[in-house]
This record gives structure tokens, C-alpha cells and sequence, in this order.
């Protein structure tokens, strides 16, 4: 469903009169705060947050490749075997050797990233829990 210009500044419009930017601004200012009592880095803590707004807002879905991580490191943790676990068995196969070595590679910066990003979301995410 694609939306049109005009009912995309009717919402925007809507959450200007309803009061959300300043609500969310109030909540992200709270929890900046919370974030500096529990020794976060508040700065980080806002990106974060403003992204997560953005980030809802604009209808942006989740990465497959994260969603995966997420749910090895949800389920089992930090595992030894995470590179394995997320390797196309068929797609690799039909690589070359070098390709093989490129795959996983880039496999493993795409792996360090997500983890990057899940450790910062479970700190963050510890915000709303304690509101």
C-alpha cells in the first residue's frame, strides 16, 4: 500500500495536534536520563532512541539476517558455531573456493554488526523496563 503525499502530511499534521514530537521528546529526555544514571553513554542512548522512532514511523522492517541473529542470541546466546548456523548451505556450496572465502567474510562483518547492534538494543531496551 503506498501512501500518497497528501495522507502522508495528514498523519504527520495529526501527530503534530495530538502532541506526539512532544511526548516523544519528554520520553527520550527521560530515559537519556536513565540511561546516564545506569553509566550509558546518553548520547548513544539518544541516537538510538531517535532512530527507533524514525525507524517505526517510516515503516522500515527488520533485516531477515538480523532477525536470525537476534533470535541465536535470544535462544542460545553467544555461540561458536553463529557463522555456520547462518550460512546459505546451498548457496555456498555452489561457490568457488574464493567465493567460499568472500561469503563468509562478509558473513562474519555482517554477524560482528548485528551483535553490535543487539548488545546496544539490549542496554537501551533496559529503559523501558524500568520506567
Amino acid at each position: 500500500m503506498q501512501q500518497t503525499l497528501k495522507s502522508l502530511a495528514k498523519q504527520a499534521k495529526n501527530r503534530v495536534k495530538n502532541g506526539f514530537w512532544q511526548t516523544c521528546q519528554t520520553d527520550i529526555t527521560h530515559k537519556m536520563e536513565r540511561a546516564k544514571e545506569q553509566g550509558l553513554n546518553e548520547n548513544e542512548a539518544g541516537r538510538y532512541l531517535k532512530n527507533k522512532v524514525s525507524s517505526a514511523l517510516s515503516g522500515e522492517k527488520e533485516d531477515e539476517f538480523y532477525l536470525k541473529v537476534k533470535e541465536i542470541l535470544t535462544e542460545e546466546g553467544e555461540v561458536s558455531d553463529a557463522i555456520g548456523r547462518l550460512t546459505d548451505k546451498a548457496y555456498y556450496n555452489s561457490l568457488s573456493y574464493e567465493e567460499k572465502q568472500r561469503y563468509t567474510l562478509s558473513l562474519s562483518e555482517r554477524y560482528l554488526r548485528a551483535l553490535e547492534r543487539f548488545r546496544k538494543e539490549c542496554a537501551f531496551e533496559s529503559l523501558n523496563e524500568r520506567a
